[in-house]
């Protein structure tokens, strides 16, 4: 249990790192108005959308965890 904490927190720790890279690189450019949106600024919302999804997650993912403890399914 413990290596897969550790996992998802380094995966979302390098996932804002490339965010926050990619927002640096972004803010570097200046682009037409008219222009249609870079894969960059897609990829930086993609990633937004993804956190706040795993992070509305994060509550009922712990009550499944509670449950498949308390009910044996898991070895600790």
């Amino acid at each position: 249990m413990f290596r897969s904490d550790v996992f998802v927190g380094g995966f979302l720790g390098a996932m804002l790192l490339v965010a926050g890279g990619l927002h640096a690189a972004t803010a570097q450019t200046a682009a037409a108005p008219d222009a249609k949106p870079s894969k960059l600024k897609l990829t930086m919302q993609k990633l937004k959308d993804m956190k706040a999804k795993w992070t509305a997650n994060k509550p009922k993912l712990k009550v499944c965890r509670q449950e498949v403890r308390a009910k044996g399914l898991v070895r600790r």
